[in-house]
């Protein structure tokens, strides 16, 4: 290869990670808004609920 080819190549990954680095700065700052964290805190509570009900039925008898 010559040394203009891998000059761009690193160039290119370089430019790649400095711009995958700000979108996840500008990311960072975004807010979720409250209905999304409900849901999401719904739904957690739903496979909770169903976690423990596959435990329970999956006990043996010798389990405490």
């Amino acid at each position: 290869m010559s040394g203009w080819t891998v000059f761009f190549i690193i160039l290119l990954v370089l430019g790649i990670i400095v711009s995958n680095l700000l979108l996840l700065k500008q990311t960072a700052k975004m807010k979720i808004p409250e209905d999304v964290i409900k849901k999401v805190a719904e739904r957690r509570k739903k496979e909770e609920e169903l976690e423990r009900q596959n435990e329970q039925q999956n006990k043996k008898p010798t389990d405490k």
